[in-house]
């Protein structure tokens, strides 16, 4: 099975894409990672992409392309993949249904998890990081024994810039923007599935096995 997963900051996306890639065996693709690998190894495209790169430019859906089409024809994607983070516009979905086309694949599920944004705030903002030891704790779902110190090293905690609430919202509406007309692009396909990423992680493990198993438990959108 393909698969292709949105999530907003916050929603869990990470934990969830890590259990069907568990319980599935299949490779979870993420583009930035391909890209930066393809640096490292100087393969072709990554020699062509560091250029760019290096001199400040924007790697092309055209080079982003290639390397999704080398990795799924790959053994170990054979039964299936995951992407995270791609396609991110209408353009970049074409041409992934074309370039999948072209090796006799296609997306079988576009799953997106959804979480009310003042849940996903409280859940980004209330988190605090040591910036000792680097241990996480949170204000309302995993608070340090004494507020504000770390449990570890005594070390007074901190707010991550990222975590504040003005950048949390700013994050989630560039989120939106972002993925809004990908989300109706894929339900006119009839692929999209959302579900809830309110409930626990059980839960909403047990959501998507029945969505893949089962093919449409949940809000089919």
């Amino acid at each position: 099975m393909n698969i292709v997963i949105f999530g907003p900051p916050g929603s869990g996306k990470g934990t969830q894409a890590q259990y069907i890639v568990e319980k599935y065996n299949i490779p979870q693709i993420s583009t930035g990672d391909m890209l930066r690998s393809a640096v490292k190894t100087s393969s072709p495209i990554g020699v062509i992409a560091k250029s760019i790169m290096d001199a400040g430019g924007l790697v092309s859906d055209d080079i982003v392309l290639q390397l999704v089409k080398e990795r799924v024809s790959q053994p170990d994607c054979v039964d299936g993949f995951i992407l995270d983070g791609f396609p991110r516009t209408i353009s970049q979905a074409d041409s992934l249904i074309q370039l999948l086309n072209s090796v006799e694949k296609k997306i079988d599920f576009v799953i997106s998890l959804e979480v009310d944004d003042r849940e996903l705030i409280a859940r980004l903002s209330g988190r605090r990081t040591c910036p000792s030891c680097g241990k996480g704790f949170h204000l309302f779902y995993n608070k340090p024994e004494q507020e504000g110190i770390c449990n570890n090293c005594g070390t007074q905690l901190v707010q991550r810039d990222d975590d504040s609430e003005a950048t949390v919202i700013n994050r989630l509406k560039v989120y939106e923007l972002q993925t809004s007309s990908l989300k109706s692009y894929f339900s006119d396909l009839g692929i999209l599935h959302n579900i809830s990423g309110s409930a626990s992680i059980d839960q909403i493990q047990s959501q998507i096995s029945d969505l893949l198993e089962k093919g449409g438990i949940g809000d089919h959108s």
